[in-house]
């Protein structure tokens, strides 16, 4: 629900020099709200603890996750701080172009006619962004005129 407005929040919280983790702080206690309120609202919050109440082994893996899922964070928020949301966006997306390449080739996972043009239209996309993209353009001093 909110993938779509996340760069642009994103983008202005480093237009004004939001660092990394006070980016993922804030980022992730909106989250924890709505996902609280969604939780809450819908009665799953009370399905989920019965889970973890029948199945505790689930628990310390569910921490485990959570920790993980904080140190991969860093990653992310140190690269939309620093590079902006786009190239996030691009790194990303490029990470899981290789990581479906890689599983067709380790593994031998067979794409089909459909996914194989998907990973087309990725792999050209990436090839024009590299050739076309947002690049720094140089300002040009103004010219000192001696008189």
């Amino acid at each position: 629900m909110l993938d779509g407005i996340t760069g642009a929040i994103q983008e202005k919280m480093r237009g004004y020099g939001t660092k990394a983790h006070y980016m993922m702080m804030t980022m992730n206690i909106s989250a924890l709200i709505v996902m609280g309120v969604t939780l809450l609202a819908t009665g799953e919050i009370w399905e989920a603890v019965a889970f973890c109440q029948r199945h505790p082994e689930i628990v310390p893996e569910i921490i485990t996750f959570g920790f993980a899922s904080a140190f991969g964070q860093n990653f992310i928020f140190i690269t939309v701080s620093e590079f902006g949301p786009l190239m996030c966006s691009i790194m990303t997306t490029t990470r899981k172009f290789f990581t479906i390449l890689g599983s067709v080739v380790l593994f031998g996972n067979a794409l089909v006619t459909r996914q194989w043009v998907g990973t087309a239209i990725v792999f050209t996309g990436l090839i024009l962004n590299d050739r076309f993209g947002k690049t720094i353009k140089k300002v040009k001093e103004p010219e000192n005129k001696s008189s």
